[in-house]
């Protein structure tokens, strides 16, 4: 079992950026598929993007173009980096982790999950 523990979040005004990390315990995170889940107040938690074992990436078309998902394998750590935040990214942001497959954006596919770190974007 891996355990992701989330940093970086806070306050940002909008047009800002933050970088998100994840720190996961085990010495096989570069075998397994990472992602950014996030859930605003009152909505359903939804998919940001992921990061396969090679490298790949992927995102949710509502952060395209503005968010960069990576990875250090060394340090065990994965970031988000956010650029023009909008007042819509305003979230919890969870990391999550899995080694079970196929690496895509779905949330029933990840069984490791961090406590999350809010992110909130004012105008």
């Amino acid at each position: 079992q891996v355990q992701l523990v989330e940093s970086g979040g806070g306050s940002v005004q909008a047009g800002g950026s933050l970088r998100l990390s994840c720190a996961a315990s085990t010495y096989t995170y570069s075998s397994y598929c990472m992602g950014w889940f996030r859930q605003a107040p009152g909505k359903e938690r939804e998919g940001v993007a992921y990061i396969t074992t090679h490298g790949t990436t992927a995102y949710a078309t509502s952060v395209k173009g503005r968010f960069t998902v990576s990875k250090d394998n060394a340090k065990n750590t994965l970031y988000l980096q956010m650029n023009s935040l909008k007042l819509d990214d305003t979230a919890m942001y969870y990391c999550a982790a899995h080694n079970k497959g196929v690496c895509q954006l779905r949330q029933g596919d990840f069984n490791d999950w961090g406590q999350g770190t809010q992110v909130t974007v004012a105008s």
